[in-house]
């Protein structure tokens, strides 16, 4: 049984308790917790943006150097989707962004991608966990500003399950 901690606040004030603790303490005196699920974290750091510019990336037959406008700056970065192009309104993870793939964690960094510096990833949707195609980048709606949060544009609210 998954049991929403979101759902539990609506009978029950749970302001300024550690939750993870409480949520422990549940397979102490009510049942056995299994696994914490934490909804909304994937997408904590992603924000719109919108490609401004895509030129082949001169090492690689399958890399594009990207300009992306993601509503605070205009950043450089490397992608290797096949359905990338100018234009397009993307879901990015920005430099610091933590991005999770089951159990394992990693960050997003500057870094160097076959000698370009790249400063965000441009992602899938199994990249934070809004779905399960990993074929090409996530191509939304034009009408959406860039910078705008993942989590507000898929509606997805953090909780603990």
């Amino acid at each position: 049984m998954l049991i929403s901690m979101n759902w539990i606040q609506d009978f029950v004030d749970l302001d300024g308790l550690d939750l993870e603790a409480l949520i422990r303490r549940f397979t102490l005196s009510t049942a056995e917790v299994e696994e914490i699920i934490y909804k909304g974290k994937d997408v904590c750091g992603v924000v719109t943006a919108r490609i401004e510019h895509v030129e082949k990336h001169p090492d690689s037959k399958k890399l594009h150097l990207l300009r992306v406008n993601t509503g605070e700056s205009v950043v450089d970065c490397v992608c290797g989707a096949p359905n990338v192009a100018a234009g397009q309104t993307v879901v990015v993870a920005t430099v610091g962004t933590t991005l999770y793939d089951g159990d394992k964690e990693f960050k997003i960094k500057k870094s160097k991608i076959r000698g370009v510096e790249s400063f965000g990833m441009i992602c899938a949707e199994d990249e934070i966990g809004v779905g399960t195609n990993h074929d090409g980048i996530i191509v939304i709606s034009d009408d959406i500003r860039p910078g705008t949060p993942a989590a507000e544009y898929y509606g997805l609210t953090s909780d603990y399950v």
